[in-house]
């Protein structure tokens, strides 16, 4: 059968962090109601075809999803099971707050089929939570950590994210030896992006000073320097290499056999179907997303209505072979393994350097890729500078 991938989302945070650009946003409990409702019926409403597939992986992303009870997730999770064939072995990922999750929570997405969490923890330290808006401290994420394993959770991520205002590269090699200590299976390391329409950019991005890309406003502390931003970056590579995790993509690090399928399933693009507000799908070369209007959603979706599964599709792109080629170089180049020339004639009927022969030879020549039995990857230099290596591929 054909494989696929299930993206869900849940719209819904505590707070809204203060460098955050995703669909995201505080509601009360009658909408999150409602919301569950909607995304259940969403769900339903493939089930015309959804059984022609076998789903390899599911996401449950946000927002935050932990702000939902126990029984509003099994509930989506039990519609799930009905609707599509979910393969025994599947990676079911659910991301969690820290001080949002709890044991009854747990549990209840333990037996509900769930069986990885992916914390956002960020930083160790306090100072530095409060300066991104996060809504706990270090103390309430050991506590949900703990939880997890109590409830059984034996694949857990944990979310960092580096050069942060304030942030100093002795502070940042502590979150990353505190994170690693703990033993979880996967981190994923991230520096921070400032992002349009966010309060972060509006503080650093949009007046010149110091730091990488903006100053010290109105007196908040600065962004770390590019030295210091660069000694972290390099400091994430070597420090999570000494306690056993190792590289398989940019920006995401896991122990043995511990890599996050449904990740590698969008870098090797696998097709996959978003279910939520904005959620967005890859379905038979064809690239869509769900209205981000939440009115609209819920009207589509209500209780007692029978909505087509393409009602709420907007953005819709069919790739032409041209975009599919390139797509197969700049995501499969995410992964430090990189890509096969095997993999590229079976998908495309085109020798890859029949294709791309003048970009790899130029990439190569300037130390950016390198070519073994068959295999082009990234070198060190060319992931420091990877989008300019992607460039050449659009």
């Amino acid at each position: 059968m054909r494989e696929l991938e299930l993206y869900l989302h849940i719209p819904f945070c505590e707070r809204k962090c203060l460098y955050c650009d995703f669909l995201s946003f505080p509601a009360d409990d009658d909408v999150r109601e409602r919301y569950v409702g909607a995304l259940k019926n969403e769900i339903l409403s493939h089930r015309g075809w959804a059984r022609e597939y076998a789903v390899t992986s599911v996401f449950i992303g946000g927002g935050t999803p932990s702000v939902l009870s126990a029984g509003q997730m099994g509930g989506i999770m039990e519609t799930l099971h009905k609707v599509f064939r979910v393969n025994a072995d599947a990676e079911i990922t659910a991301e969690a707050n820290p001080g949002t999750v709890t044991q009854e929570k747990l549990t209840g997405w333990k037996d509900s089929g769930i069986n990885r969490i992916s914390f956002g923890l960020q930083s160790v330290r306090d100072k530095e939570l409060k300066m991104l808006g996060r809504i706990h401290t270090f103390e309430e994420f050991t506590e949900s950590y703990r939880a997890a394993r109590a409830a059984g959770f034996s694949n857990i991520n944990i979310d960092l994210i580096s050069a942060i205002p304030g942030q100093t590269v002795q502070s940042w090699r502590e979150t990353l030896k505190t994170a690693a200590e703990l033993g979880a299976e996967h981190i994923s390391a991230y520096s921070l992006i400032l992002e349009e329409g966010t309060p972060f950019y509006e503080r650093y991005g949009k007046e010149p000073g110091s730091g990488k890309n903006g100053g010290i406003q109105k007196g908040y502390p600065p962004l770390p320097d590019e030295e210091s931003d660069r000694r972290m970056y390099e400091d994430t590579k070597s420090l999570l290499k000494s306690y056993g995790y190792h590289r398989y993509e940019i920006s995401n690090y896991a122990k043995e056999g511990r890599e996050c399928r449904h990740n590698l399933g969008y870098w090797e693009r696998k097709e996959y179907l978003g279910l939520g507000l904005g959620a967005s799908s890859l379905l038979e070369e064809c690239r869509f997303h769900n209205t981000e209007d939440m009115s609209r959603y819920l009207n589509l979706f209500a209780q007692g209505r029978e909505p087509g599964p393409a009602d709420a599709r907007e953005g819709i792109e069919k790739l032409t072979r041209e975009d599919q080629m390139a797509e197969f170089m700049f995501l499969g180049l995410r992964k430090t393994e990189g890509i096969r020339a095997d993999d590229f004639f079976r998908q495309f009927g085109r020798a890859l350097r029949d294709k791309y022969g003048v970009q790899i030879e130029k990439l190569k020549n300037r130390g950016l890729l390198e070519e073994e039995e068959g295999r082009l990857r990234l070198t060190e230099r060319g992931t420091d500078v990877s989008n300019y290596v992607f460039c050449e591929f659009l």
